[in-house]
């Protein structure tokens, strides 16, 4: 095990200085992560006064069955909030460039 880790560790230590990547939107993320969003439990009420009015509200999706609870979205230009019934289950960062990628899958 040893063996494999300093491998594994001297190939990456080699490499890395010839390795030049785009900004990956978990980079981003972390550079923002002061950026105040919305946080779990907080009603829309709550995220409109502190947030203002979004710039969209999605269509709701689910709620056909009583299992499935309704899911509302709302837009900001930095994130986007997802409301299970008027509660926040989440806040997402917007994806800032159309070029922007996220993490390469694995190669199998």
């Amino acid at each position: 095990m040893r063996l494999f880790l300093a491998l594994t560790t001297a190939a990456l230590l080699a490499t890395a200085g010839s390795v030049s990547a785009d900004t990956l939107l978990i980079d981003r993320v972390q550079q923002e992560a002061g950026t105040p969003m919305p946080t779990r439990g907080m009603s829309m009420s709550q995220v409109e006064a502190r947030f203002g009015a979004p710039s969209q509200r999605l269509d709701p999706r689910g709620g056909q069955k009583r299992q499935w609870p309704t899911i509302n979205r709302w837009s900001y230009p930095g994130f986007t909030v997802y409301f299970e019934n008027s509660r926040v289950i989440d806040a997402v960062a917007n994806q800032a460039t159309p070029g922007e990628t996220g993490p390469k899958p694995p190669i199998r």
